[in-house]
């Protein structure tokens, strides 16, 4: 969106600015929304259009966080929770494929990412998980499939770990950074603090650029021999990134990398499947999916030879596959 365009609403906050700009792709007034308050509640916000479901809504947490969250479809529900430093954006593909075979598909904000607020703090594993909780019991959510991708794979360990399944029918751990990605004493396996460090060296630095430089090599796989570059991928990882608060995706390198989710993992009783890419250059397969294969009681693993750790993107057809047949089971 170009700097003209934006200066057409100033009196517009960011959150609703990036709102009323998604919905103005369905044909909605611009200046209607920007006149009409958003529902603070969010089972008004969902059917807030004739009784059929809002493309995008706002709930808002008990210390006032606001995320924003997307709800498509009906039927058997479906949780989508995304990665660093990205926004439910990045399940879009997933969402429509599952929505357009029968599930009703909810993928959120997290809080400091995408249209979701930007708190300064709260920006860790515990809060994320209780967000997510609050969500769910405010739509009064049952029986749903959590699915998480990276950082939100930690986010679906540590949801389990504190608010157990109830409301939880199976999971889906995708290039997810469980147990802990952090090397330490007792992984032996993972990655040294410098990496790390190095992560938000680079952020602090140039955040743009490093999103950029993350985005063109190894989260898609395009530093490898002969990959098929797109440009829009890239393009729309960096949007996404560029969405996220600055202090937030900051804090999210610690929860992401340093959680150790190894007792939340334990606490899984539901079916659960877990899928990997072999070329994972993010998240590498060895420290993460093949332990949390071991530490969740009747996990399945499923590893794509070659697979890199955008799954949803660079292998999506198989992926898409892959979730339904899970989720017919």
């Amino acid at each position: 969106m170009s700097e003209p365009q934006i200066a057409l609403f100033p009196a517009l906050s960011r959150r609703q600015y990036l709102v009323a700009g998604a919905s103005a792709v369905g044909g909605m007034a611009l200046p209607a929304l920007a006149s009409t308050p958003v529902p603070a509640n969010p089972a008004a916000a969902r059917h807030s259009l004739k009784g059929h479901p809002a493309m995008g809504s706002i709930f808002t947490t008990k210390d006032g966080t606001e995320i924003y969250y997307k709800d498509w479809g009906s039927g058997p529900v479906v949780s989508f929770s995304h990665g660093w430093p990205l926004s439910s954006d990045a399940w879009e593909a997933q969402m429509f494929f599952l929505a357009s075979n029968g599930y009703r598909c909810i993928a959120h904000d997290r809080r400091g990412h995408g249209r979701s607020s930007q708190p300064w703090n709260g920006n860790n594993m515990d809060t994320y998980a209780d967000d997510l909780n609050e969500l769910f019991s405010a739509l009064d959510l049952k029986g749903v499939t959590m699915i998480g991708h990276s950082t939100g794979g930690g986010e679906v360990a540590r949801y389990i770990g504190r608010h157990g399944t109830q409301r939880v029918a199976r999971a889906v751990l995708m290039g997810a950074v469980p147990p802990i990605m952090l090397k330490t004493a007792a992984n032996p396996g993972g990655l040294p603090i410098e990496v790390f460090d190095g992560f938000r060296k680079a952020y602090l630095a140039d955040r743009s650029q490093f999103f950029l430089d993350v985005a063109s090599g190894p989260f898609f796989g395009f530093n490898r021999p002969g990959a098929k570059v797109s440009q829009g991928l890239i393009q729309s990882w960096w949007m996404q990134g560029m969405m996220s608060g600055h202090k937030n995706a900051y804090d999210c390198i610690k929860a992401f990398s340093e959680t150790d989710f190894t007792e939340d993992l334990k606490k899984f009783n539901v079916p659960t499947l877990i899928i990997h890419g072999d070329d994972d250059q993010i998240v590498p397969i060895g420290a993460s999916a093949m332990l949390s294969a071991k530490l969740v009681k009747n996990a399945e693993l499923k590893i794509y030879k070659g697979g890199t750790h955008s799954l949803g993107d660079t292998s999506k057809e198989q992926l898409n596959a892959d979730l339904l047949a899970f989720l017919k089971r």
